[in-house]
């Protein structure tokens, strides 16, 4: 049995459908969030080839040698910002933002208004 409630399950199908994906513009990327207690992960996927561009999470030793703290607002505010960068070396800016489930306030949305800050367009 998963550990993620059937609720949630149910709100992430929700949420990926009403993205509708499949119908956007296939050169661009999902922006795919997920979220433990502690820390922040994203993932640029390219569902046309089906693999990861592109990932940043807080957990990493990139965040902490930045001296930067890895949980809460923090985190969520460095990992938009480097996972602009990396797309923006990789020329891409557009991409679709896939919350996954997780509501659009805290974490999920200052990784969102970073992001958008340093480059990205959703």
């Amino acid at each position: 049995m998963s550990r993620l409630s059937a609720k949630f399950i149910r709100s992430c199908k929700r949420i990926r459908h009403n993205l509708k994906i499949k119908k956007k513009d296939p050169s661009s990327l999902r922006l795919c969030v997920f979220k433990s207690n502690k820390f922040i992960y994203v993932q640029a996927i390219d569902d046309a080839k089906r693999h990861t561009v592109a990932s940043a999470s807080s957990n990493s030793k990139e965040c902490r040698a930045d001296n930067v703290k890895p949980y809460g607002m923090a985190g969520s505010e460095w990992v938009g910002k480097r996972i602009a960068e990396v797309l923006r070396e990789k020329n891409v800016t557009k991409v679709v933002f896939d919350r996954s489930g997780w509501k659009m306030h805290g974490c999920v949305k200052m990784l969102a208004d970073t992001a958008r800050k340093y480059g990205l367009v959703f």
